[in-house]
């Protein structure tokens, strides 16, 4: 009999497992395991990591996730990867150029990405994000979209989805059902929308377009109008009747990270909250051994409905792969996103959130 699979994508320390991380890999058989520029040095000590991690846990199907957007997010960089360029960029291309031309970059792009994930043994990226981008958007966002215009943010989406899985790598979008009216943080506090439901669903537009998507992660957000009291990502009735219901979404929800302040309750009561909410699997990127017991000790299993739902999950990263014309197809990426210049914005959250939590560790 199979041993169940946790409803968690945990998260490790350094560049290599400590026994501790090992013991409880082994021991709780996490769904996945996400990696941050903590875990990255060479493209060798990557690689021996994700083979350590696989070994420990022992599943040919064990998710390895990344960051790898475009932008300044992403956790390969110079000198051994390539310059991605941010989802704005992108959008701009599309914009300038045509819709034709922004699809052939933006497929380009997935598939350049999807080579180095599949180099080093990475199957699950979390992108694309098909957040609407407004006026206000707060700046963590911004230069994450493809833009405000709602067609090109579903096309290139739909464009890069398509591609990640051709290549063997789970695509999972973000923010559902829709960030991009936010102006605040989630990494260090609570978005409250108060926008009327009838304004919020031009955010819903791309989300319902890409809602065959194999996997997606909640927006930690608060909508009064759906829930005034839990944030979507912990709101039965948000996951239920946005997400699920008015999305049409039936891939694999997962959270986005429970360590963020936008959640409320200790770790323990977010990872329950977030199941019990209706997410297939909770995110915890902080890499702590104590945190990490903490929400394996409060994490359930697979159920069925999820199960059915990393089914899907299992065959796309199982796809036999064949990496075509690499070397032609990065010159024309190149030669293009070079037509546009990048967003200029450094702001990292994910990495600023856990310098954070290393400062208030040593307090």
């Amino acid at each position: 009999m199979e041993k169940p699979i946790l409803a968690a994508m945990l998260s490790c320390s350094g560049l290599k497992l400590s026994d501790e991380e090992k013991h409880l890999f082994a021991k709780t058989n996490p769904l996945g395991i996400s990696l941050f520029g903590r875990n990255i040095n060479t493209p060798e000590q990557l690689k021996q990591l994700v083979k350590e991690i696989k070994e420990c846990i022992g599943r040919d199907d064990i998710l390895i996730g990344i960051d790898q957007e475009g932008g300044r997010v992403r956790r390969l960089t110079e000198p051994y990867y390539r310059t991605y360029a941010s989802q704005y960029r992108l959008g701009q291309i599309a914009r300038r150029f045509g819709l034709k031309i922004g699809q052939q970059t933006a497929a380009a792009h997935a598939a350049l990405i999807a080579h180095d994930l599949q180099s080093l043994g990475i199957n699950w990226n979390y992108a694309p994000v098909i957040d609407v981008c407004h006026r206000d958007t707060s700046e963590v966002l911004r230069s994450r979209t493809f833009g405000s215009d709602r067609k090109i943010i579903a096309a290139l989406g739909q464009e890069m989805v398509e591609t990640y899985v051709k290549y063997g790598i789970c695509p999972c979008i973000k923010h559902l059902p829709g960030l991009g009216s936010s102006t605040t943080d989630p990494h260090l506090q609570i978005p409250v929308i108060d926008k009327p439901l009838s304004k919020l669903r031009t955010d819903f537009v791309p989300f319902k377009s890409l809602s065959t998507c194999p996997a997606g992660m909640t927006a930690h957000i608060l909508l009064p109008e759906i829930d005034d009291k839990f944030p979507l990502t912990q709101s039965a009735k948000g996951i239920n009747q946005i997400i699920r219901g008015e999305l049409g979404f039936d891939g694999f929800l997962i959270s986005d990270a429970i360590e963020m302040h936008a959640l409320q309750g200790c770790l323990s009561e977010r990872v329950r909250s977030a199941l019990d909410a209706g997410c297939d699997c909770i995110c915890y990127c902080g890499g702590e051994i104590s945190a990490l017991k903490e929400v394996t000790a409060a994490a359930q299993n697979l159920r069925d409905k999820s199960i059915f739902r990393f089914e899907k999950l299992q065959k796309i990263i199982h796809n036999n792969i064949s990496f075509e014309a690499l070397e032609q197809l990065a010159a024309a990426y190149e030669q293009q996103i070079g037509q546009v210049a990048e967003y200029q914005e450094t702001y990292d959250a994910t990495e600023t959130l856990h310098l954070m939590q290393d400062k208030e560790g040593e307090k």
